[in-house]
């Protein structure tokens, strides 16, 4: 399979407001996919519609080889979707939510999948604590491990640093490179510049519903001119890129509202 997630054409609106105005892109297996854009730019929408939880009203789109309006039930086997704010149970320890998930999944051995993906994400220590008891890092973490119970090829990851502080975004950062380099294909949605620019092997700036850059970190910054600043050569950053792109922040929570 050469792609893992194939968008083409996808235009979506709600009431008069078109949130996707024709959105193309491919995800390469294995990689990290970066989309990245302000609030109300599209990227909730999209990762919804991918993940089968809404109708695209024009435009067709595949994951792993399924198309995601005629084949949503095999899309849904190969994904994992992970929101803005972790979903787990505070309540239960980190060990009893995993286990809650493997049952619901119809599992064998749910304990031992559990105490795999403790270990695997460097919870083992906590997997007896109320996930209430979590840092933020922590509990981000156990959504993301999860999500990955039933091993899906594919995770979808919308906004995942949402709210955290500096050294839990990094403690996430590792996980999302410790699952691409497993082999599972990640689709990260961001707002944040130096997320895209850390992860991402491609990136795609949505702006107003529309792709208007898509390409590895070197050729978005090849954009703009290399200045020189007493004969020292400077690359432009991915900051100045993309506000080059979108101009002036027109943002105004569309999407959120849209959605």
């Amino acid at each position: 399979m050469t792609t893992a997630i194939e968008v083409r054409g996808i235009r979506k609106s709600f009431k008069d407001l078109e949130v996707l105005r024709g959105v193309d892109f491919d995800v390469a297996p294995g990689s990290i996919f970066a989309l990245l854009g302000s609030n109300g730019a599209g990227k909730t929408t999209l990762v919804r519609i991918l993940s089968t939880l809404l109708k695209a009203d024009a435009g067709t789109a595949s994951v792993q080889g399924h198309d995601v309006a005629s084949a949503p039930g095999d899309v849904r086997e190969s994904i994992s979707l992970t929101g803005q704010f972790a979903a787990v149970d505070e309540v239960l320890t980190g060990r009893e939510n995993l286990i809650l998930v493997a049952k619901l999944r119809h599992l064998k051995n749910p304990g031992a999948i559990a105490d795999d993906m403790l270990a695997r994400f460097s919870l083992t220590d906590a997997g007896g604590r109320k996930a209430g008891e979590y840092s933020g890092g922590m509990r981000r973490r156990l959504d993301i491990a999860m999500s990955l119970i039933g091993n899906p090829p594919i995770i979808f990851l919308d906004e995942p640093t949402t709210g955290l502080d500096p050294q839990a975004r990094i403690e996430v950062w590792q996980t999302v490179r410790q699952l691409a380099q497993n082999g599972t294909t990640v689709l990260l949605t961001t707002q944040y510049l130096d997320e895209a620019e850390q992860l991402a092997d491609r990136i795609a700036i949505l702006h107003e519903g529309t792709i208007i850059q898509n390409g590895t970190l070197a050729e978005l910054k090849a954009l703009l001119p290399q200045a020189t600043v007493e004969y020292v050569e400077k690359q432009p950053t991915l900051e100045e890129v993309f506000l080059a792109l979108v101009g002036p922040s027109s943002s105004s929570g569309t999407e959120r509202n849209a959605s």
